[in-house]
């Protein structure tokens, strides 16, 4: 062999390396997205026949779809907290929406930070986390993320409610829906997060990222523009095709209790269980158009090649299955969500082939498994105290399994929900149980927990289920929303209390430099006393939606009063 042809060879393997180690040290970026509330009713998951979704069914169609992907906890704070943190709830301790996330895990390190932290920029817009943006987790934010308000100006109807009536102090004032006669870009909102998402993912960037995009739609208010209407004509939309008239019968009272929520009653009450229901299709419908732009961004732009995509909902929704309107409960239409990766072939030491196109797995998976699966294909360390398991053995192989159960944790902190393969088992707090086959009942329409027949598949089930579970951290008076004060000065003009729902903590605070005396008042506009609270201190009592509760000086002259919401609350005396 000539000296020239040694040294040709020499150079040629020299290059082999150094393009081997360049590819190694180069990292895949993330493009995260969440779209908020949404269940199953896209089209390639089947939840309703009238679903228009052809960017969601595009992405399935481009990666991975998994089929049996579960929720941690059927509220988004919760939900969205253990996805960022890898913290399970019964671990964590946060199980409901009013906690707060500092509070619990102050030095918790989110999945933004630790990308960040390993050489990644962390970039977002929408609703990552609930209604919070946690400013020191990332290295930008739309909006700006000292505001901590996470989701862009929308616009909403000047007059509400618009669509339903609002039965009472207990309604979410939010639930509400309708075609507004706007263009996506004067609704703002998605529209606004999208256009900015787009905007990244059209640049060239020096170090790899983590870009988040969060669309708030189909949460409510479903307002969107009128064009998303259009495919559903109301005449012609279908009803939920999981709801069954007597679907609560063989339930226990626990159960009933929580389905049971008064929403579904007063919608129908009101002639508006259509409307609604063509409404959550109308705000799926544009919450995937605003997916469209975000895909269509990246698939023009520089990073389409090296840029791993994923997509999951925080939590599911009901439309009226098992009576009940809106989250917060254990069955399948609440905890089974969207989940569907894509990762490009030759970016991943982890995954060198990518993700098959048109694949998908029925493996039962947690959205826990988030945090350790993309550290696992972008080459990072673990994050410390993660409960989640990798999904990256399924994106291997669909037929394979990583877990028998996915676990998914109520708002009480003692009741849990269990999804294997075929089978889902639900426990109270109170210990009444719940079992049901799915391969044959996949609405949970039969509850089969108290059947001899199958008693082993119920003891089977329940040994999947925890047994401890960490403590409910009471959430702080500060962080609890205020109510609003009225001023008066006769308790003549006091209005009438007119109680209507259960019964929630309203923390008084006096920050008056005097003591205060506390009255409850009647139905008949009547104070009546409760106690005395002393300047610079609280005073803690229960109260239901729509009583009202009036301060008094020593001179029994009326400084003013609280009308109590629709949740546990603050009332700053001042």
């Amino acid at each position: 062999m000539t000296p020239f042809l040694q040294l040709s060879r020499l150079l040629a393997v020299l290059l082999l390396v150094l393009t081997s180690t360049a590819r190694a040290e180069q990292r895949p970026n993330v493009l995260f997205i969440a779209l908020d509330d949404l269940n199953d009713w896209i089209g390639c998951m089947g939840g309703h026949p009238q679903t228009v979704t052809p960017n969601l069914d595009r992405l399935a169609a481009e990666g991975m779809l998994f089929t049996n992907a579960h929720c941690a906890a059927p509220a988004c704070n919760p939900s969205r907290i253990s996805i960022f943190s890898g913290r399970s709830p019964h671990k964590s301790g946060i199980y409901e929406n009013a906690q707060k996330l500092r509070d619990v895990l102050p030095d918790a390190t989110l999945l933004p930070k630790h990308f960040s932290n390993h050489g990644y920029r962390s970039t977002g817009s929408g609703k990552m986390l609930h209604y919070i943006i946690d400013a020191q987790s990332w290295d930008d934010y739309f909006p700006e993320p000292s505001t901590e308000m996470p989701i862009p100006e929308t616009k909403y109807p000047d007059k509400r409610p618009l669509s339903l009536p609002r039965g009472g102090p207990w309604q979410y004032i939010e639930t509400d829906w309708g075609p507004l006669d706007v263009s996506d870009e004067e609704f703002g909102g998605d529209y606004t997060v999208s256009e900015w998402v787009g905007k990244q993912l059209g640049k060239t960037h020096d170090k790899p990222f983590f870009l988040a995009c969060g669309i708030y739609r189909p949460h409510e208010p479903w307002f969107v523009p009128k064009k998303y209407f259009e495919k559903f004509p109301l005449d012609s939309t279908q009803l939920p095709p999981g709801y069954k008239e007597d679907d609560l019968d063989d339930l226990s009272e626990q159960g009933r209790n929580l389905a049971r929520n008064r929403y579904f009653a007063h919608i129908r009450e009101h002639g508006q269980w259509k409307q609604g229901v063509q409404s959550y299709l109308a705000s799926i419908h544009f919450a995937d158009a605003m997916l469209g732009r975000v895909l269509d961004a990246l698939e023009k732009g520089p990073n389409k090649d090296n840029t791993i995509v994923v997509l999951w909902s925080d939590h599911g929704w009901h439309l009226g299955e098992k009576e009940h309107w809106q989250k917060f409960t254990m069955w399948r239409a609440c905890t089974r969500v969207p989940f569907m990766m894509k990762v490009p072939a030759g970016i991943s030491n982890a995954l060198p082939d990518g993700t098959k196109a048109g694949s998908h797995s029925d493996a039962p998976v947690s959205l826990l498994g988030l945090f350790p699966t993309l550290t696992e294909l972008c080459g990072l360390p673990d994050g410390e105290k993660i409960d989640g398991k990798s999904v990256v053995p399924i994106l291997k192989n669909p037929a394979a399994s990583i877990m028998p159960a996915a676990l998914t944790f109520l708002q009480d902190g003692k009741s849990v929900g269990v999804s294997g393969k075929d089978w889902r088992y639900i426990r109270y707090a109170g210990g009444s149980e719940e079992l049901y086959d799915i391969s044959s009942d996949p609405y949970e329409w039969n509850n089969l927990a108290g059947k001899p027949e199958h008693a082993s598949d119920l003891e089977r089930m329940r040994k999947l289920a925890p047994t401890e579970f960490a403590d409910r951290p009471e959430v702080k008076v500060k962080d609890l929303p205020a109510l609003p004060w009225t001023a008066c000065t006769d308790a003549a003009d006091l209005p009438p209390s007119k109680p209507d729902g259960n019964l929630m903590r309203i923390v008084f605070v006096n920050r008056r430099g005097e003591p205060v005396r506390l009255d409850w008042v009647s139905g008949k506009g009547e104070p009546v006393g409760k106690g005395t609270i002393a300047a610079g201190k609280n005073l803690e009592v229960r109260g239901r939606p729509g009583s009202v509760w009036a301060i008094r000086d020593d001179s029994e002259k009326c400084l003013g009063y609280f009308k109590v919401e629709d949740r546990a609350a603050k009332a700053v005396i001042r």
